[in-house]
């Protein structure tokens, strides 16, 4: 119970009661009038330090720390299963000011599980995303889109290594068709291939190679050739 100080003795009895009210410290479960329940730490009449949170109207928990009445520090955040008693994890990691905030792991409805970095609730700055369909997702990563530099490894074994904006391949990269052993090497705009080069990679153990395989062709100066073809599309979509 809060100390009382000589100068507070004074006060009116309903600020009195309330001064002897505001929780501080450990206390037991505090029930709120709709239902949800808290049990841990608390200042300053807020929920502090580590505790455990129920939502009962929408069958959530979590446990871990707080900072002033949010989410702050580790924690855990679980859901109620339908037509069951027990939870199933969603979240577990960092969190601030009440939202995911750090490196977390957040496990999706449809099997799907992306852990990584967080910023104020959506995935940013690298991390790792393992898709429904096999597919692999890692790089960089600017409020839930891929954004930065990253690699997509695909379900039947091709690949993409290179720069990404919104979420699509823009900028200079690498896709690998493995199934046919071959590489593109070149300049990407909004998801579709503009510029590049088509090479033979790994044709000898691909399961489907093309029936023959890219002839050599020797350019005077390929790289300016390529510059110049980029060059064209920046200015077309700048």
């Amino acid at each position: 119970m809060p100390y009382i100080k000589p100068s507070q003795k004074n006060l009116p009895f309903s600020a009195l009661l309330d001064l002897k009210s505001q929780k501080c410290g450990l206390r037991h479960t505090v029930f709120s009038v709709s239902g949800n329940e808290y049990c841990g730490e608390w200042q300053d009449n807020k929920k502090h330090g580590k505790g455990t949170q129920v939502w009962r109207k929408c069958g959530a928990i979590y446990n871990g720390e707080w900072k002033f009445g949010k989410r702050d520090g580790y924690g855990t955040y679980s859901i109620l299963l339908p037509g069951k008693k027990e939870y199933e994890r969603k979240y577990c990691g960092r969190w601030k000011n009440g939202k995911k905030h750090g490196y977390g792991t957040y496990f999706y409805s449809n099997s799907e599980v992306y852990e990584g970095g967080w910023s104020e609730d959506h995935r940013s700055g690298w991390g790792r995303m393992y898709y429904q369909n096999g597919d692999m997702y890692e790089g960089e990563w600017l409020k839930d889109k891929n954004h930065g530099q990253g690699i997509i490894r695909f379900a039947n074994g091709n690949w993409y290594e290179g720069a990404w904006q919104d979420g699509k391949k823009n900028g200079n990269g690498r896709f690998c068709y493995s199934d046919k052993g071959q590489l593109y090497e070149g300049f990407w705009v909004d998801g579709v291939a503009k510029c590049g080069t088509l090479s033979d990679f790994g044709r000898d153990e691909a399961p489907t190679p093309t029936k023959y395989p890219i002839p050599q062709i020797h350019l005077v100066d390929m790289q300016l050739v390529l510059r110049e073809a980029q060059s064209a599309y920046l200015c077309h979509y700048s």
